[in-house]
């Protein structure tokens, strides 16, 4: 899809590609789609990240690591995500949501909410 018809791109925490089911700083990859204006979704890339999260531990590094690697998505949808994450989502101008399901469910959500908030601003 042309890039113009790009309405915003999110990320999302998935094992599996069908549904959202990682914690942030346990995700060793993104699955990146884009939303485009008429709101359909076209998947775009699948990024490698190195987990944030191991053992307990969390890395600073590896966390803005992974946060530069998604400074392109308005927001990463996962399972669950931690206050340090959001905290550094946040920072990056990427909105953290706790949304999980099956993947295109919870963009659709995702889009009705991000629509709901447009029309507030």
């Amino acid at each position: 899809m042309d890039e113009e018809f790009v309405k915003f791109r999110i990320a999302v925490a998935t094992s599996d590609g069908i549904v959202v089911n990682q914690h942030f700083g346990r995700a060793d990859k993104f699955t990146i789609y884009d939303i485009n204006q008429d709101n359909t979704i076209d998947y775009k890339e699948e990024r490698v990240v190195a987990p944030v999260c191991q053992g307990g531990v969390h890395d600073e590094l590896k966390l803005k690591e992974s946060v530069s690697y998604l400074t392109d998505c308005k927001y990463v949808l996962v399972s669950r995500i931690g206050q340090g994450a959001i905290n550094a989502l946040e920072q990056g101008g990427i909105n953290p949501m706790e949304l999980p399901g099956v993947i295109e469910e919870s963009i659709r959500r995702l889009v009705a909410y991000d629509e709901v908030q447009a029309l507030l601003a």
